[in-house]
């Protein structure tokens, strides 16, 4: 499947867009009030912390003992710092955690801060449709912080398509945003290294990444919550080194229930030495919830790795179950505990690492 047709299809959406992006500013009306010029700065934070216990498989310990790996971590701590010199120009700048893993490092082991995002925003909705703009920087990739502001889910672990590697939640470029009329729908495009906000770019290579979301039935009562994504991520590796992602995703959010299907095509050939692979799988999730704060979660991913040579039957399966409880809030800020229960099963090949069970306790701070 190579998903020229949803190419041509994006492409159809932003030809057909263009005339009313052209004469979408409109004139003051009397008594009009100018929009609010106070810089301003607003200072946040996310923290993610778990307790995780490895049932499977087993490890070796320094004196010989086999053990059950489990420990106390911090997957995620970010100071979110936005801000807006005017209604026009914003920024945001964002530190994140890793650990430090360099051989010789005095910090080896440490827990260090690098920068996640970090990128100057240019609101133009006194000329287009509200919620357009043009970003420059380190900032959210089109379609990984999207899905991600519906699974609700990221402190358990990332989404499938980065989960398998296949794509990065975060990357240095430039992109445009704009909403389609009436709420039925965005277009997020840009240009990106197509490294990972966490490597440096290597070449001249830049990758280009398109999503387009159309919501059918933006006014029906249950309905408006079913949006249709289509994505393109158009890269190289190096000059006849193809890196292709097509993604079909299909969303649905209501007070009682977010749920998911994602369909994921890919390409890739780093080095002119080794064969083109292609990648297929999907990944269905959904999060049921009531009104006192409880939710489940249920997710499955199926990933075939290549469709040819010794790995044509290789499968990888992934399976999440858990039950979380989101603590009463007011505001933007949210405070939930899960505990979940992941297996990650390879068959289809030998030689594949064996079958990882794992049980965990999340919580996430989100401010």
């Amino acid at each position: 499947m190579r998903f020229d047709w949803l190419k041509c299809s994006l492409a159809a959406v932003l030809i057909s867009t263009y005339p009313a992006l052209a004469s979408a500013q409109v004139t003051q009306a009397a008594g009009y009030t100018p929009p609010d010029d106070t810089p301003s700065i607003r200072v946040g934070a996310t923290i993610f912390t778990d307790y995780t216990f490895q049932q499977s498989p087993e490890i070796t310990d320094a004196d010989g003992n086999t053990v059950h790996s489990n420990a106390f971590n911090v997957g995620r701590a970010y100071i979110n710092i936005n801000g807006n010199v005017s209604h026009i120009v914003a920024f945001r700048i964002t530190p994140d955690i890793t650990r430090e893993t360099g051989t010789g490092s005095s910090l080896n082991g440490s827990l260090v801060f690098r920068v996640k995002y970090a990128f100057l925003q240019a609101n133009l909705d006194d000329w287009m449709w509200r919620g357009s703009w043009v970003r420059l920087g380190i900032q959210q990739t089109p379609i990984v912080d999207f899905e991600e502001g519906i699974y609700r889910y990221r402190f358990q672990g990332t989404v499938f398509s980065e989960r398998d590697g296949f794509l990065t939640s975060s990357d240095a470029g430039a992109s445009f945003h704009t909403n389609l009329p009436q709420n039925y729908g965005e277009i997020h495009a840009g240009f990106y290294n197509g490294e990972g906000y966490s490597r440096v770019e290597p070449n001249n290579e830049k990758a280009f990444q398109i999503r387009g979301t159309v919501r059918p039935m933006p006014m029906g009562a249950i309905m408006r919550g079913l949006r249709v994504t289509g994505f393109v991520d158009e890269d190289r590796y190096i000059k006849n080194g193809p890196r292709k992602r097509q993604m079909l995703m299909i969303t649905f959010e209501h007070p009682n229930l977010n749920a998911g299907f994602d369909y994921l095509n890919a390409n890739d050939r780093n080095t002119i030495t080794v064969l083109e692979t292609h990648a297929r799988g999907y990944s269905i999730w959904a999060t049921p919830r009531t009104a006192m704060g409880v939710e489940g979660l249920f997710r499955f991913d199926r990933l075939k790795p290549n469709s040819s040579g010794t790995l044509a039957d290789l499968r990888r399966n992934r399976t999440i179950v858990g039950a979380a409880y989101w603590f009463p809030h007011q505001g933007t800020v949210s405070a939930a505990a899960l505990l979940d229960f992941e297996q990650t099963k390879n068959s289809g090949a030998t030689g594949q690492p064996p079958t990882q069970k794992r049980t965990a306790i999340h919580c996430l701070i989100n401010f």
